[in-house]
């Protein structure tokens, strides 16, 4: 899976950025999501509060923000179309890959692996993990979501090796 990563508060050490690039590749392989493409942007919490503010009209920083990516193309080709068009078909199947981008905050990282008892280095790869899920269509609003997301999400984290520890 190709990840563009942004840090954007120039605080991110080399072995975060490399464990979050090998946890999301390892989760996109769990899913078989290897060929898709995301954006992982590492950002303050003044940041954060910003893009809460705007995504979800809610007025305080969050510790990750996932962007789902769905084209809103109502255009469709067939596949003779395609074929005389290879640039088309590039095209076409740019979009397919794309599945989204994460905005995770470092510093409800740090809040929260010190309110939860474990690594910052734990923190950081549940909060990437839990952001792939989110714009990979899983969600948890019911009981039975929770259940079925936070279960992958921890059999992901420790077949990886980050457990609360």
């Amino acid at each position: 899976m190709y990840v563009e990563m942004i840090d954007e508060t120039g605080q991110v050490s080399e072995e975060i950025k490399k464990q979050t690039l090998e946890l999301l590749d390892f989760a996109a392989q769990k899913l078989g999501k290897e060929d898709k493409e995301m954006a992982v942007t590492f950002v303050t919490n003044q940041r954060s509060h910003e893009l809460n503010l705007e995504y979800r009209d809610t007025d305080r920083p969050t510790d990750v923000i996932s962007l789902e990516y769905k084209p809103e193309l109502d255009i469709t080709f067939d596949e003779e179309d395609l074929a005389e068009n290879p640039e088309l078909a590039e095209m076409m199947g740019e979009f397919d890959s794309y599945i989204g981008e994460l905005f995770i905050s470092i510093d409800k990282a740090r809040e929260q692996a010190e309110e939860y008892g474990h690594s910052y280095e734990r923190e950081m790869g549940f909060l990437a993990v839990h952001g792939f899920l989110h714009i990979n269509g899983y969600d948890h609003y019911t009981p039975e979501e929770e259940a079925e997301m936070f279960g992958l999400q921890e059999e992901i984290l420790t077949a990886y090796g980050l457990t609360r520890q």
